[in-house]
């Protein structure tokens, strides 16, 4: 990637856009283009077209995406293949139109099947059915993917996908209606703590997780881009994954929670595993810098300094 190319970040407000376009400007990319929701609709295909004759970007990454965790997936189906297969679709359409140079598509692990072996690899996928809350997303992801593997071999494009495993970091969505767990363990012990009550999370607990720190992802991801060798299905996870309860413990330590847990266990568990297989971004010589502690340490600190604000 050339640091005077346009590059085309879609989706710069979010956890992962806004985490790609802060390292991208430390690094001297002098050309990023960035447009808010209101700015550009991307699911909107005349608007997305013309942007794209317009601005003629070189590379291009997709953070944009309608995501939220269980609740949000199971309240919002529609919301969540529509969205997400009208983004992906006017953006890899439109980038190959225009001639772009590469682009970055980004999966999820929730397009792997349920009943694939753990760790995940990157070929598993199509081997049997997927978690049924996150079925729209999971679906739309993988058209995503299925999209760019398909241009790659009609037109000769260079449009790759990683998937990350759950992101977390400053920026990210507190929302508990629509946040992914993490945030919303830290959302849920932080108002607990300030309100003296008690904690009550979903399930038994027992379920594993993995997660990976925004800026790791990102390392990675310009790793992918700039590297000769184009890496098709690209797994991008810490390799190491914890319990929900483990998730719980730590949050309350790092907030400062002293209060009761209780486990509602008549409410779903969702998936018992989710931990990728990390070997293809390794050989690349990629590797996670952020710890588990250090990285909720700074999720957290991000969360305050934004209630504050807020408020």
């Amino acid at each position: 990637m050339e640091k005077s190319a346009k590059t085309f970040i879609a989706g710069h407000n979010g956890l992962l856009g806004s985490s790609l376009k802060r390292i991208l400007e430390a690094r001297g990319y002098s050309k990023l283009l960035t447009r808010s929701r209101e700015e550009l609709d991307l699911t909107n295909s005349n608007a997305a077209h013309d942007f794209f004759q317009k601005e003629k970007p070189e590379y291009v990454f997709i953070t944009a995406a309608k995501v939220g965790g269980i609740v949000a997936n199971r309240d919002y189906p529609a919301d969540f293949i529509y969205q997400n297969l009208a983004i992906e679709t006017n953006i890899i359409h439109n980038a190959y139109l225009a001639g772009v140079k590469k682009l970055l598509f980004f999966g999820s692990s929730c397009m792997y099947p349920l009943s694939a072996p753990q760790p995940l690899k990157e070929d598993s996928i199509f081997t049997g059915d997927v978690e049924l809350t996150s079925k729209p997303y999971a679906t739309a992801k993988i058209a995503g993917m299925i999209m760019c593997e398909s241009y790659n071999k009609q037109y000769g494009t260079k449009f790759l996908t990683v998937i990350p495993n759950t992101m977390y970091g400053p920026n990210a969505n507190f929302d508990p209606e629509s946040s992914h767990f993490l945030e919303a363990l830290v959302k849920k012990f932080h108002d607990a703590k300030i309100n003296n009550t008690k904690v009550t999370l979903w399930g038994t607990g027992a379920p594993r997780r993995e997660v990976i720190y925004v800026d790791d992802i990102v390392e990675a991801c310009l790793l992918v881009m700039n590297n000769e060798a184009d890496l098709h299905r690209a797994n991008i996870a810490t390799g190491i994954d914890y319990s929900i309860k483990g998730f719980a413990e730590t949050v309350r330590k790092i907030v400062g929670y002293e209060g009761e847990i209780e486990w509602d266990i008549s409410k779903p568990d969702g998936a018992k595993q989710k931990l990728l297989d990390n070997s293809k971004i390794t050989s690349l010589g990629w590797k996670p810098k952020i710890s588990l502690e250090d990285g909720i340490t700074k999720t957290y600190e991000w969360f305050l300094e934004n209630e504050k604000l807020r408020n």
